[in-house]
Protein backbone atom coordinates (compact mmCIF):
# COMPACT_ATOMS: atom_id res chain seq x y z
CA UNK A 1 0.00 0.00 0.00
CA UNK A 2 0.89 3.46 -0.86
CA UNK A 3 1.65 5.91 1.62
CA UNK A 4 -0.55 9.14 2.41
CA UNK A 5 2.94 11.26 1.70
CA UNK A 6 4.29 9.36 -0.70
CA UNK A 7 7.70 11.44 -2.47
CA UNK A 8 7.17 12.48 -5.97
CA UNK A 9 9.86 11.85 -8.68
CA UNK A 10 11.14 14.19 -11.32
CA UNK A 11 13.77 12.31 -13.11
CA UNK A 12 15.84 14.31 -15.07
CA UNK A 13 17.98 12.46 -17.97
CA UNK A 14 20.92 14.76 -19.64
CA UNK A 15 22.12 13.54 -23.02
CA UNK A 16 26.13 13.44 -23.64
CA UNK A 17 26.51 14.81 -19.90
CA UNK A 18 29.58 14.13 -18.60
CA UNK A 19 31.04 15.10 -15.10
CA UNK A 20 32.25 18.38 -16.05
CA UNK A 21 30.39 19.95 -13.63
CA UNK A 22 31.26 22.43 -10.42
CA UNK A 23 30.42 19.87 -7.92
CA UNK A 24 32.61 17.08 -9.81
CA UNK A 25 35.55 19.53 -9.41
CA UNK A 26 35.91 20.91 -12.31
CA UNK A 27 36.61 24.89 -11.83
CA UNK A 28 35.56 26.54 -15.41
CA UNK A 29 32.49 25.58 -16.21
CA UNK A 30 29.56 27.87 -14.86
CA UNK A 31 26.57 24.90 -13.34
CA UNK A 32 25.65 27.16 -10.01
CA UNK A 33 21.74 25.29 -9.72
CA UNK A 34 23.05 21.72 -10.52
CA UNK A 35 25.70 22.71 -7.83
CA UNK A 36 23.49 24.20 -5.38
CA UNK A 37 21.24 20.81 -5.57
CA UNK A 38 24.01 18.93 -5.31
CA UNK A 39 24.57 20.76 -2.05
CA UNK A 40 21.19 19.23 -0.55
CA UNK A 41 21.96 15.89 -2.64
CA UNK A 42 24.06 12.63 -2.84
CA UNK A 43 26.23 12.90 -5.40
CA UNK A 44 27.99 9.91 -6.81
CA UNK A 45 31.57 10.92 -7.84
CA UNK A 46 32.15 7.21 -9.66
CA UNK A 47 29.31 5.75 -11.05
CA UNK A 48 30.04 4.37 -14.54
CA UNK A 49 27.39 3.98 -17.70
CA UNK A 50 26.67 0.01 -18.58
CA UNK A 51 27.59 1.04 -22.12
CA UNK A 52 28.38 4.65 -23.55
CA UNK A 53 25.90 5.30 -26.11
CA UNK A 54 22.31 6.80 -25.67
CA UNK A 55 20.04 3.06 -26.52
CA UNK A 56 21.68 0.61 -24.69
CA UNK A 57 22.60 2.83 -21.76
CA UNK A 58 19.21 4.31 -21.32
CA UNK A 59 17.52 0.93 -21.89
CA UNK A 60 19.90 -0.66 -18.90
CA UNK A 61 19.12 1.63 -16.43
CA UNK A 62 15.61 1.99 -17.27
CA UNK A 63 14.90 -1.55 -17.11
CA UNK A 64 17.11 -2.37 -14.18
CA UNK A 65 18.94 -4.93 -16.09
CA UNK A 66 22.32 -4.85 -18.30
CA UNK A 67 23.10 -5.14 -21.94
CA UNK A 68 23.89 -8.76 -22.12
CA UNK A 69 20.37 -9.27 -20.20
CA UNK A 70 18.44 -6.06 -22.27
CA UNK A 71 19.78 -7.36 -25.92
CA UNK A 72 20.14 -3.65 -26.72
CA UNK A 73 24.03 -3.08 -27.85
CA UNK A 74 23.81 -0.04 -30.23
CA UNK A 75 21.65 2.79 -31.26
CA UNK A 76 19.10 0.78 -33.69
CA UNK A 77 18.30 -1.78 -31.48
CA UNK A 78 14.91 -1.36 -29.65
CA UNK A 79 14.19 -2.87 -26.34
CA UNK A 80 9.94 -3.01 -26.40
CA UNK A 81 10.65 -4.94 -29.74
CA UNK A 82 13.58 -6.93 -28.55
CA UNK A 83 11.30 -7.57 -25.54
CA UNK A 84 7.97 -6.48 -25.61
CA UNK A 85 7.07 -7.75 -21.75
CA UNK A 86 9.93 -5.88 -20.49
CA UNK A 87 9.01 -3.67 -17.57
CA UNK A 88 10.32 -0.04 -17.70
CA UNK A 89 10.82 2.16 -14.42
CA UNK A 90 7.87 4.42 -15.33
CA UNK A 91 5.73 1.15 -16.30
CA UNK A 92 7.09 -0.40 -12.65
CA UNK A 93 6.27 2.82 -10.68
CA UNK A 94 2.65 3.52 -12.72
CA UNK A 95 1.87 0.09 -11.51
CA UNK A 96 2.85 1.48 -7.85
CA UNK A 97 0.69 3.98 -7.43
CA UNK A 98 2.28 7.13 -9.38
CA UNK A 99 0.98 8.93 -12.10
CA UNK A 100 3.92 8.90 -14.93
CA UNK A 101 4.55 11.58 -16.98
CA UNK A 102 7.29 12.01 -19.97
CA UNK A 103 8.32 15.28 -21.25
CA UNK A 104 11.68 14.84 -23.48
CA UNK A 105 14.41 11.92 -24.35
CA UNK A 106 14.10 9.26 -21.54
CA UNK A 107 15.09 5.91 -23.81
CA UNK A 108 16.12 6.76 -27.24
CA UNK A 109 14.72 9.27 -30.09
CA UNK A 110 11.82 8.09 -31.44
CA UNK A 111 11.19 5.52 -28.69
CA UNK A 112 8.23 7.24 -26.12
CA UNK A 113 6.89 3.81 -25.43
CA UNK A 114 3.21 4.64 -24.08
CA UNK A 115 3.12 2.12 -22.07
CA UNK A 116 5.35 3.49 -19.45
CA UNK A 117 3.44 6.36 -19.10
CA UNK A 118 0.02 7.63 -18.20
CA UNK A 119 1.00 10.90 -20.20
CA UNK A 120 3.98 9.49 -23.20
CA UNK A 121 5.35 12.12 -25.06
CA UNK A 122 4.15 15.22 -23.86
CA UNK A 123 6.04 18.43 -26.23
CA UNK A 124 5.68 21.92 -26.33
CA UNK A 125 4.10 23.99 -29.07
CA UNK A 126 4.40 23.91 -32.05
CA UNK A 127 6.88 20.69 -31.65
CA UNK A 128 3.37 18.48 -31.12
CA UNK A 129 2.29 19.32 -34.63
CA UNK A 130 2.42 16.99 -37.45
CA UNK A 131 5.03 18.89 -39.61
CA UNK A 132 7.58 18.24 -36.58
CA UNK A 133 6.42 14.56 -36.23
CA UNK A 134 9.81 13.16 -38.03
CA UNK A 135 11.97 15.60 -36.23
CA UNK A 136 14.28 15.34 -33.75
CA UNK A 137 14.31 17.78 -30.98
CA UNK A 138 18.56 17.80 -31.31
CA UNK A 139 18.30 19.30 -34.65
CA UNK A 140 16.77 23.07 -34.15
CA UNK A 141 18.63 26.11 -35.53
CA UNK A 142 17.85 29.98 -34.47
CA UNK A 143 19.54 31.53 -37.26
CA UNK A 144 19.33 32.51 -40.37
CA UNK A 145 22.69 31.59 -41.62
CA UNK A 146 22.16 28.29 -39.79
CA UNK A 147 18.97 27.23 -40.88
CA UNK A 148 20.55 27.78 -44.16
CA UNK A 149 22.72 25.40 -43.97
CA UNK A 150 20.82 22.84 -42.79
CA UNK A 151 18.36 23.11 -45.18
CA UNK A 152 21.32 22.85 -48.33
CA UNK A 153 23.09 19.90 -46.06
CA UNK A 154 19.62 17.74 -45.98
CA UNK A 155 18.64 18.64 -49.64
CA UNK A 156 22.15 16.97 -50.41
CA UNK A 157 21.90 14.09 -47.99
CA UNK A 158 18.26 13.34 -49.61
CA UNK A 159 19.24 13.38 -53.01
CA UNK A 160 22.31 11.16 -52.53
CA UNK A 161 20.19 8.68 -50.32
CA UNK A 162 17.06 8.67 -52.45
CA UNK A 163 14.57 6.22 -51.51
CA UNK A 164 16.27 4.84 -48.33
CA UNK A 165 14.99 5.32 -44.93
CA UNK A 166 17.29 8.46 -43.46
CA UNK A 167 17.62 8.98 -39.53
CA UNK A 168 15.82 12.03 -38.26
CA UNK A 169 14.28 12.70 -41.98
CA UNK A 170 17.72 14.13 -42.63
CA UNK A 171 17.31 16.96 -40.59
CA UNK A 172 20.24 15.97 -38.38
CA UNK A 173 22.60 18.62 -40.57
CA UNK A 174 23.68 22.20 -39.75
CA UNK A 175 26.45 23.44 -38.16
CA UNK A 176 27.65 21.55 -35.32
CA UNK A 177 27.94 25.17 -33.36
CA UNK A 178 25.58 28.25 -33.09
CA UNK A 179 25.24 31.50 -31.65
CA UNK A 180 22.28 33.02 -31.74
CA UNK A 181 21.42 36.26 -29.74
CA UNK A 182 18.04 34.80 -28.53
CA UNK A 183 16.53 34.65 -25.65
CA UNK A 184 16.36 31.06 -23.50
CA UNK A 185 12.71 31.25 -24.55
CA UNK A 186 12.61 29.99 -27.78
CA UNK A 187 14.90 27.05 -27.07
CA UNK A 188 13.36 23.49 -27.05
CA UNK A 189 14.71 22.36 -23.80
CA UNK A 190 13.89 25.42 -22.21
CA UNK A 191 10.70 25.38 -23.74
CA UNK A 192 10.27 21.80 -22.29
CA UNK A 193 11.07 23.17 -18.52
CA UNK A 194 8.32 25.58 -19.13
CA UNK A 195 5.73 22.77 -20.34
CA UNK A 196 7.19 20.64 -17.18
CA UNK A 197 5.88 23.01 -14.87
CA UNK A 198 2.79 23.50 -16.29
CA UNK A 199 2.09 19.86 -16.43
CA UNK A 200 3.46 19.81 -13.11
CA UNK A 201 0.30 22.52 -12.21
CA UNK A 202 -2.56 20.24 -13.68
CA UNK A 203 -1.10 16.97 -11.89
CA UNK A 204 0.28 18.32 -8.46
CA UNK A 205 -3.18 17.97 -6.61
CA UNK A 206 -4.04 14.23 -7.67
CA UNK A 207 -4.12 11.84 -5.18
CA UNK A 208 -1.06 9.88 -6.87
CA UNK A 209 2.24 10.93 -6.45
CA UNK A 210 3.62 11.59 -9.81
CA UNK A 211 6.50 10.63 -11.74
CA UNK A 212 7.85 13.05 -14.10
CA UNK A 213 10.56 11.85 -16.48
CA UNK A 214 12.22 15.14 -18.34
CA UNK A 215 14.79 14.12 -20.90
CA UNK A 216 16.99 17.48 -22.27
CA UNK A 217 18.67 16.93 -25.09
CA UNK A 218 21.67 19.57 -24.87
CA UNK A 219 24.51 19.54 -24.55
CA UNK A 220 24.11 16.65 -27.26
CA UNK A 221 25.50 17.86 -30.79
CA UNK A 222 24.64 20.14 -32.17
CA UNK A 223 25.64 22.68 -29.54
CA UNK A 224 23.23 25.26 -30.35
CA UNK A 225 22.65 27.98 -27.40
CA UNK A 226 21.96 31.55 -27.04
CA UNK A 227 25.33 33.62 -27.37
CA UNK A 228 24.69 34.73 -23.30
CA UNK A 229 25.84 31.10 -22.70
CA UNK A 230 28.53 31.30 -24.95
CA UNK A 231 30.08 34.44 -23.37
CA UNK A 232 30.69 32.76 -20.37
CA UNK A 233 33.53 31.18 -22.09
CA UNK A 234 35.82 33.44 -23.73
CA UNK A 235 38.21 31.87 -26.62
CA UNK A 236 41.03 29.69 -25.00
CA UNK A 237 38.95 30.23 -21.27
CA UNK A 238 38.70 26.31 -21.07
CA UNK A 239 41.62 23.70 -21.32
CA UNK A 240 41.94 21.60 -23.79
CA UNK A 241 42.13 17.82 -23.26
CA UNK A 242 44.45 16.22 -20.31
CA UNK A 243 45.27 13.07 -22.94
CA UNK A 244 44.60 14.02 -26.54
CA UNK A 245 45.97 10.91 -27.91
CA UNK A 246 44.82 7.56 -28.52
CA UNK A 247 46.79 5.25 -25.96
CA UNK A 248 49.66 3.72 -26.70
CA UNK A 249 49.65 0.07 -27.59
CA UNK A 250 45.48 0.53 -28.14
CA UNK A 251 44.31 -2.17 -29.87
CA UNK A 252 42.54 -1.44 -33.39
CA UNK A 253 39.17 -1.73 -32.38
CA UNK A 254 39.18 0.66 -29.05
CA UNK A 255 38.45 3.96 -30.95
CA UNK A 256 35.30 4.90 -32.65
CA UNK A 257 35.51 7.15 -35.80
CA UNK A 258 33.80 10.75 -34.63
CA UNK A 259 31.26 9.97 -36.97
CA UNK A 260 28.85 11.58 -34.96
CA UNK A 261 30.88 14.88 -35.22
CA UNK A 262 30.94 14.49 -39.14
CA UNK A 263 27.63 14.61 -39.93
CA UNK A 264 27.70 18.43 -38.92
CA UNK A 265 28.99 21.37 -41.16
CA UNK A 266 32.46 22.03 -40.11
CA UNK A 267 35.39 24.65 -41.47
CA UNK A 268 37.77 21.82 -41.07
CA UNK A 269 37.71 18.05 -42.30
CA UNK A 270 37.03 15.67 -39.10
CA UNK A 271 39.09 12.71 -39.37
CA UNK A 272 39.70 9.80 -36.95
CA UNK A 273 41.26 9.44 -33.96
CA UNK A 274 44.45 8.06 -35.03
CA UNK A 275 44.60 10.74 -38.18
CA UNK A 276 45.50 14.52 -36.86
CA UNK A 277 44.08 16.27 -34.40
CA UNK A 278 41.55 19.07 -35.18
CA UNK A 279 43.14 22.66 -35.35
CA UNK A 280 42.85 23.57 -32.00
CA UNK A 281 41.25 27.28 -32.52
CA UNK A 282 38.27 25.07 -34.06
CA UNK A 283 39.01 22.26 -30.65
CA UNK A 284 38.87 25.04 -28.28
CA UNK A 285 35.07 26.42 -29.98
CA UNK A 286 34.12 22.88 -29.99
CA UNK A 287 35.11 22.80 -26.34
CA UNK A 288 33.65 26.02 -25.08
CA UNK A 289 30.14 25.09 -27.45
CA UNK A 290 29.88 22.23 -25.24
CA UNK A 291 30.63 24.33 -22.04
CA UNK A 292 27.90 26.95 -22.81
CA UNK A 293 25.20 23.84 -23.87
CA UNK A 294 25.58 22.24 -19.94
CA UNK A 295 25.27 25.87 -18.34
CA UNK A 296 22.41 26.50 -20.87
CA UNK A 297 21.03 23.23 -19.28
CA UNK A 298 22.14 24.29 -15.89
CA UNK A 299 19.98 27.18 -15.94
CA UNK A 300 16.97 25.21 -16.99
CA UNK A 301 17.34 23.17 -14.16
CA UNK A 302 17.34 26.16 -11.80
CA UNK A 303 14.07 27.27 -13.40
CA UNK A 304 12.79 23.82 -12.71
CA UNK A 305 13.36 23.60 -9.30
CA UNK A 306 12.66 27.47 -8.31
CA UNK A 307 9.21 26.26 -9.66
CA UNK A 308 9.19 23.26 -7.43
CA UNK A 309 9.67 25.56 -4.21
CA UNK A 310 7.41 27.96 -5.51
CA UNK A 311 4.57 25.18 -5.91
CA UNK A 312 5.90 24.13 -2.30
CA UNK A 313 6.67 20.57 -3.73
CA UNK A 314 10.82 20.08 -3.84
CA UNK A 315 11.02 19.06 -0.27
CA UNK A 316 8.79 16.20 -0.44
CA UNK A 317 9.95 15.67 -4.32
CA UNK A 318 12.76 13.07 -5.00
CA UNK A 319 15.06 14.52 -7.47
CA UNK A 320 17.52 12.14 -9.93
CA UNK A 321 19.95 13.84 -12.28
CA UNK A 322 22.42 11.79 -14.10
CA UNK A 323 24.07 11.31 -17.75
CA UNK A 324 23.77 8.63 -20.33
CA UNK A 325 27.37 8.48 -21.22
CA UNK A 326 30.61 10.62 -21.39
CA UNK A 327 31.65 12.39 -24.24
CA UNK A 328 34.96 13.06 -25.46
CA UNK A 329 36.10 16.74 -26.26
CA UNK A 330 39.54 16.04 -27.82
CA UNK A 331 39.98 13.34 -25.25
CA UNK A 332 42.16 10.30 -27.48
CA UNK A 333 41.92 12.64 -29.97
CA UNK A 334 37.70 11.82 -29.92
CA UNK A 335 35.03 13.75 -30.35
CA UNK A 336 31.59 11.88 -29.09
CA UNK A 337 31.53 8.77 -27.04
CA UNK A 338 30.78 5.20 -28.21
CA UNK A 339 33.89 3.48 -26.58
CA UNK A 340 35.20 1.51 -23.30
CA UNK A 341 37.41 4.57 -22.27
CA UNK A 342 36.76 5.93 -18.65
CA UNK A 343 36.12 8.98 -20.18
CA UNK A 344 32.76 7.56 -22.18
CA UNK A 345 31.77 5.76 -19.09
CA UNK A 346 31.82 8.06 -16.39
CA UNK A 347 29.28 9.99 -15.58
CA UNK A 348 27.43 12.43 -13.13
CA UNK A 349 24.60 10.71 -10.67
CA UNK A 350 22.66 13.06 -8.44
CA UNK A 351 20.26 12.23 -5.84
CA UNK A 352 17.95 14.60 -3.79
CA UNK A 353 15.94 12.22 -1.28
CA UNK A 354 12.28 13.71 -0.48
CA UNK A 355 13.34 16.26 2.67
CA UNK A 356 16.51 15.83 2.29
CA UNK A 357 19.19 19.03 4.18
CA UNK A 358 21.93 17.53 3.81
CA UNK A 359 24.30 16.40 0.76
CA UNK A 360 27.34 13.77 0.75
CA UNK A 361 29.82 13.20 -1.77
CA UNK A 362 30.00 9.43 -1.74
CA UNK A 363 33.65 7.84 -3.71
CA UNK A 364 32.53 4.32 -3.74
CA UNK A 365 32.10 2.35 -7.21
CA UNK A 366 28.64 2.77 -8.60
CA UNK A 367 26.25 1.93 -12.00
CA UNK A 368 23.74 3.46 -13.46
CA UNK A 369 22.13 0.34 -13.21
CA UNK A 370 21.51 0.90 -9.63
CA UNK A 371 19.22 4.05 -9.87
CA UNK A 372 16.00 1.56 -10.44
CA UNK A 373 16.81 -0.40 -7.04
CA UNK A 374 17.56 2.66 -5.03
CA UNK A 375 14.83 4.49 -6.44
CA UNK A 376 12.43 2.14 -4.90
CA UNK A 377 13.89 2.04 -1.75
CA UNK A 378 14.02 6.26 -1.11
CA UNK A 379 10.11 5.88 -2.12
CA UNK A 380 9.25 3.09 -0.29
CA UNK A 381 8.16 0.82 -3.45
CA UNK A 382 9.18 -2.71 -2.89
CA UNK A 383 12.13 -3.72 -5.23
CA UNK A 384 11.61 -6.69 -7.82
CA UNK A 385 13.95 -9.57 -7.75
CA UNK A 386 15.67 -9.21 -10.82
CA UNK A 387 17.16 -6.47 -10.52
CA UNK A 388 20.76 -6.24 -11.77
CA UNK A 389 22.01 -3.36 -10.07
CA UNK A 390 22.09 -2.69 -5.87
CA UNK A 391 20.50 0.45 -4.05
CA UNK A 392 22.36 2.59 -3.07
CA UNK A 393 20.39 3.48 0.56
CA UNK A 394 23.05 1.93 2.67
CA UNK A 395 25.94 4.04 1.02
CA UNK A 396 23.66 7.21 1.62
CA UNK A 397 23.87 6.22 5.58
CA UNK A 398 27.30 5.64 5.60
CA UNK A 399 29.54 6.61 2.88
CA UNK A 400 32.48 4.83 4.04
CA UNK A 401 30.97 1.09 3.67
CA UNK A 402 32.96 -1.35 1.45
CA UNK A 403 30.64 -1.52 -1.17
CA UNK A 404 31.20 -3.19 -4.89
CA UNK A 405 34.70 -3.78 -5.95
CA UNK A 406 34.30 -3.73 -9.51
CA UNK A 407 31.84 -2.13 -11.89
CA UNK A 408 31.38 -3.42 -16.04
CA UNK A 409 30.44 -1.73 -19.16
CA UNK A 410 30.54 -2.73 -22.55
CA UNK A 411 30.73 -1.82 -25.97
CA UNK A 412 29.59 -3.24 -29.53
CA UNK A 413 31.88 -2.13 -32.14
CA UNK A 414 30.55 -2.31 -35.48
CA UNK A 415 31.97 -3.48 -38.45
CA UNK A 416 31.28 -0.28 -40.38
CA UNK A 417 32.68 2.23 -37.98
CA UNK A 418 35.63 -0.20 -36.91
CA UNK A 419 39.05 0.86 -38.27
CA UNK A 420 39.87 -2.91 -39.75
CA UNK A 421 35.73 -3.63 -40.83
CA UNK A 422 35.32 -6.36 -38.11
CA UNK A 423 32.58 -6.53 -35.83
CA UNK A 424 33.57 -6.81 -31.50
CA UNK A 425 32.13 -6.75 -28.47
CA UNK A 426 34.14 -4.88 -25.87
CA UNK A 427 33.39 -5.85 -22.11
CA UNK A 428 34.96 -3.59 -19.67
CA UNK A 429 35.46 -3.52 -15.61
CA UNK A 430 36.81 -0.60 -13.61
CA UNK A 431 37.69 -1.52 -9.96
CA UNK A 432 39.63 0.96 -7.91
CA UNK A 433 43.11 0.69 -9.53
CA UNK A 434 42.94 -0.58 -12.84
CA UNK A 435 40.38 -0.30 -16.10
CA UNK A 436 40.36 -4.01 -17.09
CA UNK A 437 38.90 -4.45 -20.58
CA UNK A 438 38.57 -7.56 -23.14
CA UNK A 439 37.62 -7.71 -26.83
CA UNK A 440 35.98 -10.38 -28.58
CA UNK A 441 34.97 -11.03 -32.06
CA UNK A 442 31.81 -10.76 -32.14
CA UNK A 443 28.61 -12.75 -34.37
CA UNK A 444 25.60 -10.17 -34.99
CA UNK A 445 23.93 -13.05 -36.73
CA UNK A 446 23.60 -15.49 -33.42
CA UNK A 447 24.34 -12.27 -30.75
CA UNK A 448 27.17 -13.89 -29.60
CA UNK A 449 30.72 -13.25 -28.92
CA UNK A 450 33.60 -15.41 -30.71
CA UNK A 451 37.18 -15.28 -30.37
CA UNK A 452 39.56 -13.25 -27.93
CA UNK A 453 40.90 -10.40 -29.61
CA UNK A 454 42.77 -8.08 -27.29
CA UNK A 455 43.35 -6.59 -23.88
CA UNK A 456 43.60 -3.34 -22.34
CA UNK A 457 44.61 -2.40 -19.48
CA UNK A 458 45.49 0.83 -17.45
CA UNK A 459 46.52 1.36 -14.21
CA UNK A 460 44.48 4.17 -12.97
CA UNK A 461 46.77 4.53 -9.82
CA UNK A 462 49.42 5.92 -11.96
CA UNK A 463 47.53 7.09 -15.37
CA UNK A 464 44.27 8.45 -14.68
CA UNK A 465 43.56 9.32 -18.34
CA UNK A 466 44.42 6.36 -19.45
CA UNK A 467 47.70 7.22 -21.83
CA UNK A 468 49.23 3.25 -21.87
CA UNK A 469 47.64 0.57 -21.95
CA UNK A 470 50.27 -1.99 -20.03
CA UNK A 471 48.09 -5.20 -20.80
CA UNK A 472 51.25 -6.94 -22.49
CA UNK A 473 53.51 -5.52 -20.41
CA UNK A 474 55.79 -9.05 -17.96
CA UNK A 475 55.36 -7.04 -14.51
CA UNK A 476 51.07 -6.30 -15.32
CA UNK A 477 50.92 -10.70 -16.30
CA UNK A 478 49.39 -11.31 -12.64
CA UNK A 479 47.51 -8.32 -12.63
CA UNK A 480 45.45 -9.20 -16.06
CA UNK A 481 45.38 -12.93 -14.75
CA UNK A 482 43.30 -12.19 -11.96
CA UNK A 483 41.41 -9.24 -13.67
CA UNK A 484 40.69 -11.93 -16.51
CA UNK A 485 39.16 -14.36 -13.76
CA UNK A 486 37.19 -11.67 -11.81
CA UNK A 487 36.17 -9.93 -15.37
CA UNK A 488 34.38 -13.46 -16.17
CA UNK A 489 32.68 -13.97 -12.90
CA UNK A 490 30.87 -10.68 -13.85
CA UNK A 491 28.51 -8.23 -11.69
CA UNK A 492 27.50 -10.91 -9.30
CA UNK A 493 30.71 -11.57 -7.80
CA UNK A 494 31.11 -8.16 -7.40
CA UNK A 495 28.17 -6.96 -5.26
CA UNK A 496 28.46 -5.74 -1.90
CA UNK A 497 28.34 -8.03 0.82
CA UNK A 498 25.47 -5.48 3.14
Amino acid sequence: MLQVKQPNILFLSIDDLRPDLGVYGNTEIKTPNIDALAKQSMVMLNTHSQSAVCAPSRASTMLGYRPDSTRVWHLGDKFREINPNAVTMPQYFKKAGYYTVNIGKIFHNYMPDSVSWDEPDLKPYPYNTKPYNNRDAETYYYSPEALEIQKRDREVLLEKRKGKKIYGDGWNRGPAIESADAPDSLYYDAMQTQLALQTIDKIKDKSEPFFLGLGYFRPHLPFVVPKKYWDLYPKGSVSPAANPKLPENAPVMVANSNYELRAYNHPHKIGRPEDEPLPEDYADTLKRGYFASVSFIDACVGRLIEGLKERRLYENTIIVLWGDHGWKLGDHNGWGKMTNFYIDTHVPLIIKQAHQKEGKRIEALTELVDIFPTLCDVSNVEKANYFQGTSLTPLFENPELEWKDAVFSQFRRRARVSKDGNEYMGYSMQTKTYHYIEWYSWDNETKQKVNYAATELYNHDLDPTETVNVANYPEYKKVVEELSVKRAKGWRAAVPKI
